[in-house]
């Protein structure tokens, strides 16, 4: 029996009464210290929408949409343009409810091809109302916890490169490492063994991003385990529509060698979540607010946990307004095995006003109201 750890959420969605005063976004430019490779896409900059709603009590909730084409099914304009579409229902409609106010954005944000900006209206929303009825967010989804501890991500580099940064991540306390390969079957492995030289004590995860086929991801499990090193998990090994492989690849890597395989790319929906579940494909179902949005996200979360299934939490690359909404919602529940949301310390610069405090891999929640959050409005660059 799943223990509803959520009731405060869905308590809210019936009562609290929506009454939207301003609904606004602006780009939101999110620098990176460096440019992220994985093993479908190189990122060198994040153009991202923050969503700012205020409510008639004067609350305000903030939201993030994150926008990695061809990660995220948006790009911007299409981003900022449907986003307005849903600040002007907003700022026209009458009071509803919570839960038909997100009905209502659903509606106009449907499915996959807007996820993610549906996301982003949906955290400012619940954001406002948590901070209305003055409850932080972790309180409101559960309160199982006000901290999480994340692992880092160490992206597409040379075997050099990787070395040095598993030793800075170490120095910063750092117990688990994701690599992320997928590109070339003989450097990963060379790669692995270099993180592993500079940070022996490390728990790692691997990472493919869709990017081998179900015989090499096998083939590096292989080689994994006959150099004694072995992974915690394996997200994502293969094409996210090669669900033969996925499950093969989930069926050695559990029996041959205990470790677990996410699928990732492979879930966009709970469609997928079920034939995952019925097929036994996957051991992990990874999260991510910004493919499913925040409901759709709670509902997969609910049929992972009855169906027995791990979560892990993931992102994109965003800034503390929506990991710090991912964060408060998974300290909440207190029911994810693997917390990636290492995103914060990829960027160069902070223009999120207080909210969460990090600590190396340690996020702590306050006690504040919502997220605890804001942005400096005015002063977002267009």
């Amino acid at each position: 029996m799943v223990t509803d750890a959520n009731s405060g959420f869905k308590n809210l969605k019936e009562t609290f009464i929506v009454d939207v005063q301003k609904a606004e976004r602006k780009a939101l430019n999110v620098p990176l210290i460096s440019p992220i490779t994985v093993a479908t896409v190189k990122i060198e900059k994040v153009d991202n929408v923050a969503i700012k709603i205020e409510l008639v009590d004067g609350c305000v909730g903030w939201g993030e949409a994150p926008i990695l084409p061809p990660i995220t099914a948006e790009d911007l304009p299409l981003a900022m343009s449907k986003v307005a579409e849903a600040c002007e229902f907003l700022k026209r409609s009458p009071p509803m409810t919570l839960g038909l106010v997100l009905g209502e954005v659903g509606s106009i944000l449907q499915g996959h091809a807007f996820a993610s900006v549906r996301a982003g209206v949906e955290m400012a929303l619940i954001d406002a109302a948590s901070y209305s009825i003055g409850k932080p967010l972790w309180r409101l989804f559960g309160g199982v916890s006000n901290t999480i501890t994340t692992d880092m991500t160490i992206p597409i580099v040379s075997s050099v490169e990787a070395a040095q940064l598993a030793s800075q991540f170490r120095e910063k306390g750092f117990k688990t490492l994701k690599l992320k390969v997928g590109k070339n079957l003989k450097g990963d492995i060379e790669v692995l063994q270099a993180i592993h030289a500079a940070h022996p004590d490390c728990a790692f995860i691997l990472d493919a991003n869709e990017g081998y086929t179900s015989t090499e991801a096998i083939q590096v499990l292989e080689t994994l385990h006959e150099m004694k090193l072995t992974p915690v998990l394996f997200e994502q090994p293969v094409h996210r529509d090669d669900w033969e492989g996925l499950g093969r690849v989930t069926k050695i890597a559990k029996e041959k060698y205990g470790v677990s395989v996410a699928a990732d790319e492979s879930c966009r929906g709970l469609a997928d979540v079920k034939k995952i579940v019925e097929e036994n494909l996957a051991d992990v179902i990874n999260i991510k607010l910004a493919k499913l949005g925040v409901l759709g996200a709670l509902e997969i979360i609910e049929l992972a946990r009855a169906s027995g299934l791990h979560l892990m939490i993931g992102g994109m690359v965003e800034s503390r307004i929506a990991m710090g909404f991912a964060g408060h919602l998974v300290a909440g529940l207190g029911c994810f095995k693997f917390i990636d949301l290492d995103a914060p310390h990829h960027l160069s610069e902070d223009s999120v006003v207080k909210g969460c405090e990090v600590y190396g891999p340690v996020y702590k929640f306050p006690n504040a109201r919502g997220s605890g959050c804001f942005l400096d409005w005015d002063n977002i660059m267009w």
